[in-house]
């Protein structure tokens, strides 16, 4: 989930069943030729075959009616008022919630505070729900510890609970999500019972409770960032869940999709096996990676980059794009002023529409994004095409 995301993960995070996903190319028609803030008025996704697999067109017939009705999460880093007020208004009209990373737990029970009033205020102009989300981060990464002391200190966790209800009657808040990552293996029935507790007590109060999952395929795969994370629980305890369906292609790792679509499937064959769909919420990335070449485990991280940025690197650089028919998503190669060889994946029509596809396919209850602030205008007006956003 980021601008510090990337970094959170970096050091930790273990992604399985992924490769470069670069097997299986196909030439886009070119980069684009015309850039702007302002989506176009008839967005065009190119339909481009995979030769392994032959996929009919879809027809406008079939896509045009009925819109499915979806609830959609965009995640915003409050980080400078002005910019977060922007950034608001910027995607209010697409969003059910949006949701403020982060509230950080102090060991104690007690919450830091966010720059969130301007934001806040923005929000209470339109039909948009705040949401305050709740994390065990702390000084630059999420806090294994912090977690720990809150799980089992009956005095922290009854103040951090007194904390997250007070502060949301007294902010507005109308949600709650709750995204502890990187607990102990051996914690995953007391972080259970930390749900069990939290979450009546604020629903009780009139809130929606919202919990964050890492992407899983199996409720067998282990390690820090997966293990004590229950799918089954947290979908029996939770109104809704929200899979963190992206970083497969992550700052400090190989070059590929951030989301590829296929691995993306895979956790969702697992999250509905175990989780009512109408419960699910799929994450999807509004960035992309910047990764200068050769890759070499420990270089300097790849910079984070917007659609729309890559577009507008792609026609400065007059670089052709192209699109990984297995991951179902656009790339292409450049070479810098200083001749160094760099390699851009990012999001397009297209990746978005991939992704909208397992929305309708799973009837999931919509889809997460991270983050606000990237500008990818062709996102929300394909967003607006294709679904109807329940809003309060």
């Amino acid at each position: 989930m980021k601008k510090l995301i990337a970094l959170f993960v970096a050091c930790t995070i273990v992604l399985s069943g992924c490769g470069g996903g670069n097997n299986n190319l196909e030439e886009s028609e070119a980069a684009p030729k015309n850039v702007s803030n302002k989506p176009k008025a008839n967005p065009r996704v190119e339909q481009i075959h995979s030769p392994k697999k032959k996929t009919p067109d879809t027809t406008k017939a079939e896509t045009k009616h009925p819109k499915p009705k979806i609830e959609t999460l965009g995640f915003l880093e409050p980080i400078e008022p002005k910019q977060s007020v922007k950034d608001v208004q910027e995607a209010e009209n697409d969003l059910t919630y949006i949701a403020f990373f982060s509230y950080q737990v102090n060991k104690n029970g007690t919450l830091k505070p966010i720059k969130d009033w301007a934001a806040l205020k923005e929000i209470k102009k339109t039909r948009a729900m705040p949401m305050m989300v709740l994390t065990n981060f702390s000084e630059g990464n999420f806090s294994p510890e912090i977690a720990h002391n809150i799980f089992t200190d009956k005095q922290a966790s009854k103040t951090l609970i007194g904390s997250v209800i007070s502060t949301m009657k007294q902010k507005g808040y109308k949600a709650l999500n709750i995204d502890f990552e990187h607990i102990k293996e051996k914690d995953r029935e007391l972080y259970n019972g930390f749900l069990e507790t939290i979450i009546p007590k604020v629903q009780k109060e009139g809130f929606k409770v919202s919990t964050a999952l890492a992407p899983k395929t199996s409720d067998e795969q282990k390690g820090p960032w997966h293990g004590a994370h229950d799918y089954k629980r947290h979908g029996e305890l939770a109104d809704f869940v929200v899979l963190m369906t992206y970083e497969w292609g992550w700052s400090g790792g190989p070059p590929m999709a951030v989301a590829p679509v296929p691995q993306v499937k895979k956790v969702v064959d697992y999250a509905v096996s175990v989780i009512p769909p109408e419960k699910i919420i799929m994450g999807a990335p509004l960035y992309g990676y910047d990764w200068t070449l050769p890759y070499k485990k420990g270089n300097k991280f790849a910079k984070r980059v917007a659609p729309l940025e890559a577009h507008d690197l792609a026609l400065k650089e007059n670089a052709t794009v192209k699109y990984d028919n297995d991951a179902q998503a656009p790339f292409f190669n450049y070479t810098d002023d200083r001749g160094k060889e760099h390699v851009v994946w990012f999001e397009n029509e297209q990746s978005a529409e991939a992704k909208n596809k397992l929305v309708k396919q799973y009837k999931l209850r919509g889809l997460a994004y991270w983050v606000l602030g990237e500008p990818f205008p062709e996102n929300w007006t394909l967003l607006r095409d294709e679904f109807k956003i329940i809003k309060r």
